[in-house]
């Protein structure tokens, strides 16, 4: 291979020609006599005295690094022209450009052979900071290192405060501002791995995975979920996402089944009506991707502990949707809207709901927050499954105490969220967090201070009957006078309307170890005390408080009914009313809206009667068509005639089945005449 060559490949610099370097006032060196100038003197060498007089920092390079490259005096236009750059001089870049035009000139009277060294030159000249980057980082000049770690330790400052949203510009309340919406999603906060690499490192997280990755197949990227070697093929399923209309710079959605996917959601229904999990399995068999199917039959695994599969399944149904998405469908945007009293978008809700209740038990918190973010969004006017009275736990779970304080601040006007008890408790709760973190200016840690007492003694006069079961979970025993008090006492409880009970029950249960840090308890008994000095003072919010919870909290609505079964509290379940826990409930469809927006209905199946009994029943399950009253669908005189003579069979078989019961006579076991033994066992 030529040396010419090897510059090429090296991005390394030829030696200037005669005719540019004349321009320049340089010696040429060793390229000039390889060109068909002069040769050096005898003696001289690329290194040898000709550097004597060169004011170059870069001059003391070893000879091993640069053996091909240029000698030191070559070198001296690209200095001074970096330098001249870096002063923010472009005139000395059009100067220079000129001159090159100069010496291509030149050449054009050489032939062949100089013009085919253009394209070098150019090249050459394109890799200038590539090579002045790779001399900078080997030169051995103390001073020059001096300055170049200098300018190191300044980028890398910079980039740290560019990171760290401590050293942001923050507003006069303290509170760092953002101008992304409230619920902006991030794509790589939607990734479990990448939360646990935070906390274990790739290593750990990603294992023996990294050479299988080069063996898989070509799959799709997604967002939602990482597709698995294991999962069926896919291929289309019916499903598909219409955009309605846009609305004021909001986008509305809906999923839509096609003809086929509608006959294999009768068939799921059927399979759900008969109470068999087999059958399930043996539709999912045929239809891999039916997502109504995954989340039943993802709720039968839990049930059996399979704790694994169970969140396989929920990932395949949020992959079959995704898959399904809009073009124009955006997860992170927050302005795409989906109504929930349309059946086919339910399944997207409950398969995200389900989704984040796994990356919470797993571990990701931070993950888990950013699809409840992106659950509300999809709805935040209605919010169908009421993540509000989660999305404080998972922000205090995943130290973003600035988002949750940032929540409440925006949505309290028209929302009321010091209402709920999650929110009345967990804010004060953040702001004491905030408080905590050293690293915080001392005026804002002393104005999260001050909101944090402010609020947590208006949570507790609100709701009262949350600080003993609390403590209770919290394994903390009261003072005397907390304890005998009547107004933190079991009538607090007691005379609270069932729907405040079933929030409170929630709060405390789910958050209970959030409250467990001896800091955070030394921190709320003095206010505990400050609260009772104001009952006994009977003070006007006191008054206030306890009229607003006789008027309120008079009946729950049905997505906070919802969101209790999907969270399957055993603290808030036991509370639930006997209207909802009397109805039939399904993990596909946990408490339809009474409001459902409904595109296609199922066929109306054949109408049996109601007065049937326990045996009667039992044969309808092994054959659908049997009638014991003999009443028959009169579809033609054959098909009336075949039903009539099955009937007439299966009642005679009944009648004879009625008598053997009736005549079997069950024997008594044999007595012994000698009941205490013959002896003593060996």
């Amino acid at each position: 291979m030529s040396r010419r060559a090897l510059r090429r490949l090296r991005g390394e610099q030829r030696g200037q020609e005669g005719p540019g370097l004349g321009e320049l006032g340089l010696d040429p060196g060793p390229e000039r006599a390889r060109e068909g100038g002069p040769p050096p003197a005898p003696g001289k060498g690329p290194r040898g005295p000709r550097r004597a007089g060169v004011s170059n920092r870069f001059e003391l390079i070893p000879a091993e690094e640069s053996e091909d490259e240029p000698a030191a005096g070559e070198e001296r236009p690209d200095t001074r022209l970096s330098e001249q750059d870096t002063a923010g001089g472009h005139q000395e870049g059009s100067r220079d450009r000129s001159k090159e035009g100069a010496v291509t000139e030149g050449m054009d009277g050489d032939g062949q052979r100089e013009a085919q060294e253009q394209p070098d030159q150019t090249l050459a000249t394109s890799n200038k900071p590539r090579k002045k980057k790779k001399k900078r980082k080997t030169k051995k000049n103390s001073a020059g290192e001096t300055v170049e770690d200098n300018d190191l330790e300044d980028i890398d400052s910079l980039l740290e405060r560019i990171e760290d949203p401590r050293l942001a510009p923050q507003s006069q309340g303290g509170i760092t501002p953002d101008s992304r919406p409230l619920l902006y999603v991030e794509h790589r906060n939607l990734n479990p791995e990448n939360e646990l690499k935070r906390y274990f490192g790739a290593r750990a997280v990603l294992g023996d995975q990294r050479p299988r990755q080069r063996q898989r197949q070509y799959v799709r990227s997604m967002w939602l979920t990482a597709p698995k070697n294991t999962w069926p093929r896919y291929s289309k399923t019916g499903i598909t996402m219409q955009l309605l209309d846009t609305r004021r710079g909001v986008q509305h959605f809906t999923f839509e089944h096609h003809r086929e996917y509608q006959q294999v959601q009768f068939k799921f229904l059927d399979a759900v009506e008969s109470m068999d999990p087999n059958n399930i399995v043996l539709l999912l068999q045929m239809n891999p991707y039916h997502v109504d199917s995954l989340l039943q039959l993802s709720d039968v695994c839990r049930m059996q502990e399979d704790q694994e599969m169970a969140r396989d399944l929920i990932e395949r149904a949020l992959y079959s949707l995704e898959c399904a998405f809009h073009p124009v469908f955006s997860l992170t945007s927050g302005t795409c809207r989906l109504d929930y009293r349309r059946p086919e978008n339910r399944a997207f809700f409950l398969a995200l709901f389900k989704h984040l209740m796994f990356l919470e038990k797993r571990g990701c918190p931070r993950t888990a927050l950013e699809f409840c973010k992106l659950i509300l969004s999809l709805d935040p006017e209605n919010d169908p499954l009421c993540v509000l009275l989660l999305i404080d736990f998972l922000s205090l779970r995943a130290r973003e105490y600035t988002f949750l304080t940032r929540l409440f601040q925006e949505w309290e006007s028209h929302r009321n969220l010091s209402q709920l008890p999650n929110f009345a408790f967990s804010v004060p709760l953040a702001y004491f967090f905030l408080s905590q973190q050293e690293e915080r200016p001392e005026l804002e840690r002393s104005q999260a201070r001050e909101r944090a007492a402010r609020l947590v003694q208006l949570a507790l006069i609100m709701f009262p009957s949350v600080l003993m079961p609390l403590l209770d979970h919290c394994s903390v025993q009261p003072d005397a006078r907390v304890a005998s008090h009547p107004f933190f006492g079991l009538n607090a409880q007691i005379s609270q309307s069932p729907a405040l009970n079933q929030l409170t029950s929630l709060y405390v249960g789910r958050t209970h170890a959030l409250w467990k840090d001896p800091a955070v308890m030394a921190w709320l008994e003095p206010h505990v005390h400050e609260v009772l000095r104001m009952v006994e003072a009977q003070d006007a919010l006191v008054q206030e408080a306890e009229h607003k919870r006789k008027i309120r909290y008079q009946s729950a609505p049905r997505n906070i009914y919802r969101h209790i079964i999907l969270s399957e509290m055993k603290e808030a379940t036991a509370a639930l009313p006997l209207e909802v826990t009397s109805q039939p409930v399904m993990g596909f469809d946990p408490l339809p809206p009474l409001d459902s927006i409904v595109s296609y209905t199922r066929p109306e199946r054949t109408s049996h009667p109601s007065n049937e009994s326990t045996l009667s029943l039992f044969f309808r399950s092994l054959l659908p068509n049997f009638n014991l009253q003999g009443d028959i669908r009169h579809d033609g005189d054959d098909e009336a005639g075949a039903a009539q003579d099955l009937n007439q069979g299966v009642n005679r078989l009944m009648a004879a089945m009625r008598d053997m019961l009736a005549n079997i006579q069950f024997q008594e076991p044999p007595r012994d005449d000698n009941p205490e033994g013959d002896g003593d066992w060996d």
